[in-house]
This record gives C-alpha cells, structure tokens and sequence, in this order.
C-alpha cells in the first residue's frame, strides 16, 4: 500500500540509476536528501496514527489485536507502534515500476485495516467502514496535507540530480 507523489520530472529512474554507476554515494546522498524532503509528509502520517488517549487504536476493532494468519502469512494482530514505524520512504528504480519514489505503510497489519473492502466488499472492509477505490483511511489524506510543499522540494532535488548525470556522463 503506498501513496504516490504526482511529480513527472522525466528520467527520475534513470537519473537514481546513473547516480549509482557514476558513483554509489551519490545516489545514497541523493536518497538522503530525498528522505528529509519528505519527512514532513512521513511525520505528519505517524501522527495521523497516533491515539488520542490509549494504547489501542481508536479506530482499530478489537480482534485486530489477535494473531491472524492466511496461508501461513502472519497478518495480526494489530499494534499501535508497528503501524507508526511502518511508515516510509521507498525508491523502485525497477524498469517496469509505475512509482519512484512512494512512501509505503510497510507493516502488513495496518495495510489491511487501511485497505479493507477498498477493492471488493469484505466483512472486515464493512465493519471498518467504508474507504474510497483510491483512498487509504488515515495514511493518504495525512500525506495530502503536506504534498504540495513536498512535490515543490522533491522537484528541485531530482532536477539536480538530473544535473549531476548529466554533467558526470
């Protein structure tokens, strides 16, 4: 489960790549710089998740918090600091990728409860109540809030990158 930035700066996997084989400190400083650009977005998920009051979820149903396999993929249960710290940034310079830079809900608990009945309606999907074909419960519209100041950023440090390729080929 991700959220996607809208950014289209042509050859961003490319320039990531070419960093790479010009020199590999270039693309783990680019990543870097990448990672601070967006942790205004990152933060302002992690508290999206926060509790109010508790250590549960408020939003969370009570047997999320029981072990949960499917074919023999632990899935719950549930808890509160795992969804917090599942939240990142990733990079997939693959060639057959859609998204560069995502940033992802990697704990497999919380990407089902931010997803349920998203795609099809489920019972969990029902009793966590209903969530949009291209939205996520708490992860996308906290991430929204800080996107445009994040895409403007992110911009200028790929073109720069860009720069570097250029100038290092």
């Amino acid at each position: 489960m991700s959220t996607s930035m809208n950014i289209k700066v042509v050859g961003v996997k490319d320039a990531i790549n070419g960093l790479k084989k010009i020199d590999p400190e270039l693309q783990k400083e680019f990543k870097l710089q990448a990672n601070e650009v967006a942790k205004p977005a990152i933060d302002a998920a992690k508290a999206a998740y926060q509790p109010l009051s508790n250590d549960s979820h408020p939003y969370a149903l009570s047997g999320m918090s029981r072990n949960w396999t499917q074919n023999g993929r632990k899935i719950f249960p549930f808890k509160l600091d795992r969804a917090i710290k599942g939240v990142q940034l990733k990079f997939d310079t693959r060639k057959k990728a859609i998204g560069v830079i995502m940033i992802l809900q990697k704990d497999v608990a919380t990407a089902v409860w931010e997803t349920a009945g998203r795609k099809q309606t489920n019972p969990l999907g029902k009793s966590l109540g209903f969530v949009a074909q291209d939205q996520t419960r708490i992860l996308k519209p906290a991430v929204e809030k800080s996107m445009p100041q994040v895409e403007r950023e992110m911009a200028n440090v790929v073109k720069e990158a860009l720069r570097t390729v250029r100038r290092g080929i």
